[in-house]
């Protein structure tokens, strides 16, 4: 199934925020509007870097640019795409503040 990206407009704000990480997130976007999957293993096919959250949370974290930074997406897989979900947006050392405070699996831009 197509990957349907919800809240596409919160990595053009990080973007002008962070002009370096424009490149690292242009390359996620097309990767994605060409990806096809049907389970959540797919994603890691895709992205081989990619980690698939426990606890039931179907969340994923994207490692982007060369691990500069952080995305993490809820995913929903319907009966005609894929929704991925944007919840959290930020460099690997805001992710490795997050993740000290067990905050990984609660965060929510919504």
């Amino acid at each position: 199934m197509k990957v349907h990206l919800i809240k596409k407009q919160t990595i053009v704000e990080f973007i002008e925020v962070n002009s370096q990480s424009k490149g690292a997130f242009e390359l996620f976007i097309s990767i994605i509007k060409e990806a096809d999957w049907s389970i959540a293993n797919d994603i890691r096919s895709t992205f081989k870097s990619a980690d698939i959250l426990g606890n039931g949370t179907e969340r994923v974290v994207f490692n982007i640019g060369g691990n500069k930074y952080r995305l993490i997406c809820a995913y929903h897989f319907g009966i005609k795409a894929v929704h991925l979900f944007i919840k959290w947006i930020g460099t690997h050392a805001d992710y490795s503040k997050l993740c000290k405070r067990g905050k990984q699996f609660e965060v929510d831009l919504n």
